[in-house]
């Protein structure tokens, strides 16, 4: 792996204004800096396509992009299997579809072009770093990291934000909206609300120096 940064971006959902100002703002590298993305990259926010669009250009740019699931991914997913037609509509997701349906340039073209519902397939529950793990929602106190279950990955708040139980590295999460970042002993949290009028934040490290853009 390059020597370069480690850049941790938090949750996105539809803001592609505001990543695309963070990644500038940042100066990533695509020859030397890590690039990993938390999760919740679509719903409520109204450029959901967009932002899926510029991250696979930023993957297609450079092997040292890495892209977690989280809720809002895999409710996306449960909802074009059939499994669960309800929770993405109750969630943000018309927003989603939406977004989708104005970039439709043929009636009979798919609404989701193939190369996203690859994406979305291809995204990782976990990355775990020298000192670090990094998942989309936190882990299940008490459970060994290799035996948690992908709903408490994607879906877990309370229970582990409010436990100080130490599972060997600094876990870094998302999911649950924060006015500024949380940073604990075992834990930092970096999802700090873009979508709500907040800020869209990313964690450098090994420095755990925070970048963020607010909307316009």
């Amino acid at each position: 792996m390059p020597a370069g940064r480690t850049l941790i971006v938090g949750d996105i959902h539809g803001c592609l204004d505001m990543l695309k100002r963070l990644v500038d703002k940042i100066g990533w590298d695509p020859g030397d800096d890590r690039l990993i993305f938390i999760g919740d990259y679509i719903d409520r926010g109204e450029n959901s396509r967009g932002v899926i669009d510029f991250i696979i250009e930023l993957k297609r740019a450079s092997q040292l992009v890495q892209c977690l699931i989280g809720n809002h991914e895999q409710m996306l997913l449960d909802y074009l299997s059939g499994y669960d037609l309800n929770s993405f509509i109750m969630n943000g997701g018309l927003t989603t579809l939406q977004s989708y349906k104005q970039a439709q340039r043929k009636a009979e073209d798919p609404l989701i072009p193939a190369s996203h519902i690859d994406y979305f397939s291809s995204l990782v529950t976990m990355v775990e770093l020298d000192e670090y793990y990094v998942v989309h929602a936190g882990f299940r106190p008490g459970r060994p990291v290799e035996e948690q279950d992908i709903f408490d990955m994607v879906w877990i708040r309370d229970e582990f934000i409010y436990s100080g139980y130490d599972f060997g590295k600094t876990v870094i999460f998302g999911h649950t909206p924060l006015y500024a970042p949380m940073v604990l002993e075992n834990k930092i949290g970096i999802d700090t609300g873009a979508v709500y009028g907040n800020r869209l934040t990313c964690l450098e490290i090994p420095e755990r120096r925070f970048h963020s853009v607010t909307p316009k």
